[in-house]
């Protein structure tokens, strides 16, 4: 897809019901698209639009070894309560076994590469197997959850995986989703309710205070500008 085709698809879906940008995308490119979920409060919401709107798409999360109790029960009752297979990628255990008899149990508090490698093993490689096939990919994004966030549009190129990524929700404020979840009895993770509104590893996520940024819990210990784990670099 081209940059242009890109611009003129963003004007077009601009105000557009994530909705009905979900029901187009999934049409256009068929088993060719996929949600990736992190099991967080935006992909909840995508999970029973998609599950209601085109029900075969492929969704899948990451298993990186180090979540939340909370996010494996969650995986467990989203798959039941719609009756859909969450599919499930893992990193390679030889090569998180290497890294950590190297570097340590703990190693991502040492340094942003010893993070970024963590992050790489546990979540980038297994992204990419499993967007292996894939031309489209769908996620949770939201322009107003952090500064590197900001700039997003509701579809666009990912350079580093060379694919289309759309973000239905990327213009929806946090109370749009809590509606949408209240309103449509959508399960979620009871650690929202204890002041984590995203949620990731359990080692690199805690709870915010009032009036920190959404991501201000994630990797906490660096600079907000470094705060993505690669999922979502722009090169």
């Amino acid at each position: 897809m081209q940059k242009e085709e890109i611009a003129a698809l963003n004007e077009q879906f601009l105000h557009t019901d994530p909705r009905e940008v979900i029901l187009y995308f999934t049409k256009l490119f068929g088993s060719k698209i996929a949600l990736s979920s992190s099991m967080g409060a935006e992909d909840q919401v995508l999970t029973q639009m998609i599950i209601s709107l085109s029900p075969n798409t492929k969704i899948f999360t990451l298993d990186t070894g180090r979540l939340f109790p909370e996010t494996y029960d969650l995986i467990d009752r989203t798959s039941k309560k719609y009756k859909t297979k969450i599919e499930v990628y893992f990193p390679s255990a030889q090569r998180v076994e290497e890294m950590v008899n190297k570097k340590g149990i703990n190693l991502f508090f040492e340094s942003i590469d010893n993070r970024k490698e963590c992050c790489n093993i546990r979540k980038i490689e297994p992204l990419k197997r499993a967007f292996e096939n894939l031309d489209a990919w769908i996620c949770g994004l939201r322009a107003e959850q952090s500064v590197t966030r900001k700039d997003i549009g509701v579809i666009e190129w990912d350079e580093a995986n060379q694919l289309v990524k759309i973000n239905p929700l990327a213009f929806w404020s946090e109370k749009q989703v809590w509606d949408y979840i209240k309103t449509n009895k959508i399960p979620y993770n009871p650690l929202h309710d204890k002041g984590f509104p995203s949620i990731g590893c359990y080692p690199c996520t805690r709870a915010i205070e009032p009036g920190e940024d959404v991501r201000a819990g994630r990797w906490w210990w660096e600079n907000p500008d470094t705060k993505e784990c690669g999922l979502h670099k722009k090169h």
